[in-house]
């Protein structure tokens, strides 16, 4: 299996952060909870690693994506109660590269792989950066969007499958209602996502100089 390339790696906001070194990118991440790139210059460090450790243990590409962003989803989270310390030079037995290493052989040892058929996550369509980032903003929406949206995205149902789905869970709603939560939904997802991530992963120009 060939180790992926990200394209987010070339983006000028990655890209200004890479001189930095991995302390320095960590006291970032955990000072600036509401910027998407200093996690996303982490990943881009050190996916190869990742992947390479991860491409082995599953027994299919499909397997070895989606346990790749379920490691890097593991990491993003424990990255929050990190010790900045960790990751000084000369401190061999902490560097942040060996704790990642530590916490994809976590992952391997302790995530059970759905079968290939199952899973419906694709690497090509969703970097697991942006895949944590939207999952953090799905979590903030009303629990009925999160529904629709995670339907619709997951499972590409149509609006009428799942206003019939609602319906029979005791939900008076029409496929013309679906389509507009639909909309509410992804609009109000796309908004929580913080700024630098649009911009990475969405295009979007920056307007605000506190995330340049």
């Amino acid at each position: 299996m060939q180790i992926p390339h990200f394209p987010e790696a070339n983006h000028p906001l990655v890209k200004s952060l890479f001189h930095h070194s991995d302390q320095e990118l960590l006291t970032l991440f955990h000072r600036h909870p509401d910027c998407g790139k200093y996690f996303t210059a982490i990943f881009c460090r050190y996916s190869p690693i990742v992947y390479t450790l991860i491409q082995h243990s599953a027994r299919s590409p499909v397997q070895a994506d989606y346990l790749f962003a379920v490691t890097w989803r593991h990491i993003y989270y424990e990255l929050g109660g990190l010790d900045s310390s960790s990751s000084k030079p000369g401190n061999d037995n902490l560097t942040m590269q060996n704790w990642l290493i530590n916490m994809t052989a976590y992952c391997i040892n302790e995530t059970e792989l759905p079968p290939t058929e199952a899973i419906h996550y694709s690497l090509q369509a969703t970097s697991p950066p942006l895949w944590c980032y939207v999952e953090q903003a799905l979590d903030q929406l009303l629990p009925i969007l999160r529904l629709i949206v995670l339907m619709a995205q997951t499972f590409h149902w149509s609006e009428t499958r799942i206003a019939a789905y609602l319906q029979a869970e005791g939900e008076a709603i029409t496929p013309d209602e679906v389509a507009n939560f639909l909309q509410a939904g992804y609009r109000m997802l796309e908004e929580k996502l913080p700024t630098d991530v649009r911009a990475i992963y969405l295009g979007e120009n920056l307007l605000s100089p506190g995330v340049t």
